[in-house]
């Protein structure tokens, strides 16, 4: 794994991370659909991430 792809992988589990923490604290709508919204971008992002790299890892 490249040293870019390493960096936005630990970016992405953060946010997630904020997202699960900001959800669980949300005191409104508007808040709660933000961090799950949050929190699905940091784990969609890092499943593409790991999946980009195993893609390319394969051989042809």
């Amino acid at each position: 794994m490249t040293g870019a792809r390493a960096f936005f992988l630990i970016v992405y589990g953060l946010l997630a991370l904020v997202g699960l923490f900001l959800a669980a604290a949300a005191k409104d709508a508007g808040i709660t659909i933000f961090a799950w919204g949050l929190l699905l971008f940091g784990v969609l992002n890092a499943y593409r991430t790991i999946g980009a790299h195993y893609s390319d890892a394969r051989p042809r």
